[in-house]
């Protein structure tokens, strides 16, 4: 140890990375099918948060914080799952309750608009 402390700064970051290695561990043991089981993101410690993130980075992975490992894994599950769901539509969305169209209006346009079209072009729209 030197006087200004980096063996003792060492071995502590050390002992918090082997502790977080043990938790993981303990929650994937625990949690046998889940994706942090199953796929194991690096775990991150940043501003006092337990970051796991599967991808190269933040802004293109999937991401789960916490203030615990277990919590930022049960994140990281969380988002992981929600990945592969489609979206669901509720009542309050937009345009739920419009009907939807047996055709799209693009060829509903276009059917109607064919003559003149083919006239123009040469081209006739398929019937």
């Amino acid at each position: 140890m030197n006087k200004n402390g980096h063996t003792r700064r060492r071995r502590r970051v050390v002992d918090c990375a082997e502790a977080a290695i043990e938790q993981m561990k303990v929650y994937c043991a625990s949690h046998p099918g889940s994706p942090s089981a199953v796929r194991r993101p690096q775990l991150f410690f940043r501003s006092e948060l337990w970051i796991a993130l599967l991808g190269p980075t933040i802004e293109e992975g999937i991401v789960g914080i916490g203030p615990t490992v277990a919590a930022a894994l049960r994140a990281f599950d969380v988002q992981y799952l929600a990945g592969l769901r489609p979206p669901v539509e509720t009542v309050g969305t937009v345009g739920a309750l419009r009907r939807p169209y047996t055709t799209s209006p693009r060829s509903q346009i276009a059917k109607s608009d064919s003559k003149s079209h083919a006239e123009t072009s040469g081209f006739a729209w398929p019937s």
